[in-house]
This record gives structure tokens, C-alpha cells and sequence, in this order.
């Protein structure tokens, strides 16, 4: 099995000389017999090496730290009066920042807002990204408080939370996301959609319809949520 697996096992080689059995010519050695013992006092056993229990048991791995950014508007230039009904009172979206030095992250912005502009988003003045990345300060918030003090304060019609990194985050569950999407979750008060992340797209085009569909779960949510509430 372990060569199947790639593992090679070097046996020792046998020694060339080496007799099975020892020579004939060599008298037998006289065993001693052991000495006595005092009269009561059993024969003291071998002391024999006890090997170390194994600590099997792995530390409990640290959460990651997130860094959360307050919400930014992506489109504060719409006008209230020609959001779409459908839409709701806004739209939260937590998303891994991009880093200058990706290098699709030029590719994967744009999907962002293809995927957003295709949602009539653009057309809202209440959309708003909270960038999440890696690492905090020592004492900081951490990043699901800070989140559900966004969310309190911005109250979106809902939230989408893209990818695994934003979903630790936002959520601190590792689920992979094939379980979380679909699943009804809320955040703060505010329903909750989990779906791909634009860099996931972008190498994995098969996937990009159920991304359009977790998209459509959200608008469905957020008209459900405040189909009568005004847009600002």
C-alpha cells in the first residue's frame, strides 16, 4: 500500500556473512546461577521503558482575525426615486477585500459589479460592501460583532455575505459553502444569503448559474422583507 501511495521503503540489506546459527567451535557459556534473595522479598522485575502517551488531541485551531470596513456605498449617485420597488430598503454585501497585488483582482471586481449591475443594483443609492480581510489588532472587536453593528445601523433588506472568507467572518462557521447556500440564516435581524465569491467565478465558470440563483434567492428576500418600506 505504501508503494501504491508513492511512499518508498528501503529494507536493510542483509549482512553478507552473517550466520544463522553461531559457529560450532565456540563453547558454550556457563550461566551463572543468580544470586539469593533475602528470605520475603520478591525478585525485583526488569524495569522496563514506558512509552510516552501520545497527545493525540490537536489544539484547538485560533480563529482567523478579520479586519471589518464600515460600509461603503458602491452607487450613492442613484436617484431614490428610480430604485426599483423590488429591491427593498438596501442591500448589504460582505465580500473579502480585493488586493492590489492579486493579480485577477481587476478580473474579479468587475464580475462584482456585472453581477450587481445585473440585479438593477446600480440603480439603488442604498448598496453597500463591507471589505473583510485577513488579520486584526490585538483587543479589536471581532469581526461578527463589528458586522452586526453594521448591519444593525445600515438595516438592509438583506445581506450577501460572498465566499468562504466573508462567511467566517461575517458568520464564524467553516461550512463549505455547497451547505450554507440555500440555508435560511440571518444576521442581526437581517435575512441572509451566502453565495460564491467573484475570484471563485472567475476560475469556475460552471458555477456562475448557481451564483445567478443565489443572487435571485436574495431579491426575492429583500422585496419579501420590506416590499412596503420607501426607498431613501
Amino acid at each position: 500500500m505504501l508503494h501504491e501511495m508513492g511512499v518508498r521503503v528501503w529494507m536493510p540489506a542483509a549482512a553478507s556473512a552473517a550466520p544463522l546459527r553461531a559457529p560450532a567451535a565456540a563453547p558454550a557459556a556457563r550461566v551463572q546461577p543468580p544470586p539469593p534473595t533475602s528470605p520475603g522479598t520478591a525478585p525485583r522485575p526488569a524495569h522496563r521503558l514506558l512509552p510516552m502517551p501520545e497527545n493525540n488531541a490537536e489544539p484547538a485551531a485560533a480563529a482567523s482575525a478579520w479586519t471589518v470596513q464600515a460600509p461603503r456605498l458602491l452607487y450613492p449617485q442613484a436617484d431614490p426615486s428610480q430604485a426599483p420597488q423590488a429591491l427593498g430598503a438596501g442591500w448589504l454585501v460582505v465580500a473579502e477585500a480585493f488586493s492590489p497585488d492579486d493579480p485577477v483582482a481587476e478580473g474579479a471586481e468587475r464580475l462584482l459589479h456585472a453581477m450587481l449591475h445585473a440585479l438593477q443594483l446600480h440603480r439603488h443609492p442604498r448598496v453597500g460592501l463591507c471589505s473583510v480581510s485577513a488579520g486584526a489588532e490585538p483587543g479589536a472587536q471581532t469581526a461578527d460583532a463589528a458586522l452586526a453593528e453594521h448591519v444593525a445601523a445600515f438595516a438592509p433588506a438583506v445581506v450577501l455575505v460572498m465566499g468562504r472568507s466573508a462567511v467566517q467572518a461575517a458568520m464564524g462557521r467553516s461550512d463549505p459553502l455547497g451547505k450554507l447556500r440555500g440555508e435560511a440564516l440571518t444576521l442581526a435581524g437581517a435575512p441572509v444569503v451566502v453565495t460564491y465569491d467573484a475570484r471563485f467565478l472567475l476560475r469556475n465558470a460552471a458555477s456562475k448559474p448557481g451564483a445567478w440563483a443565489d443572487l435571485c434567492r436574495a431579491r426575492a428576500l429583500a422585496g419579501r422583507s420590506s416590499c412596503n418600506a420607501p426607498v431613501p
